[in-house]
């Protein structure tokens, strides 16, 4: 891993992003509940650390702008087309897994 140089690096954690953010549009099915309980972060946490790294590079990025580039239309559009209702046990265990600052 040495023999890469920054831009590589660079280069392949962009296209790593890209492929996650299309590899979580085409699976809609999978709740962000259902993310933050196993992986300890969901589409909503991903558009916010584009978000931090556009802001510390000093570009001004909306959370809905940010949403937007992770979920590929507006937020409130994804979540009437694909989010539904949490269960009682999905939310027991994000009360349980949840990030506590």
């Amino acid at each position: 891993m040495s023999d890469l140089t920054d831009e590589q690096k660079r280069d392949f954690e962009a296209a790593a992003f890209r492929r996650l953010v299309e590899h979580l549009r085409e699976r809609s099915d999978v709740q962000n509940i259902d993310l933050m309980n196993l992986a300890g972060f969901c589409r909503n946490c991903l558009s916010n650390w584009y978000r931090d790294a556009a802001e510390a590079d000093g570009v001004g990025l909306s959370k809905d702008a940010a949403r937007e580039i992770v979920y590929g239309m507006p937020y409130d559009e994804w979540k009437a087309r694909h989010q539904g209702a949490a269960s009682d046990a999905q939310k027991a265990a994000f009360d349980v897994n949840k990030p506590r600052d």
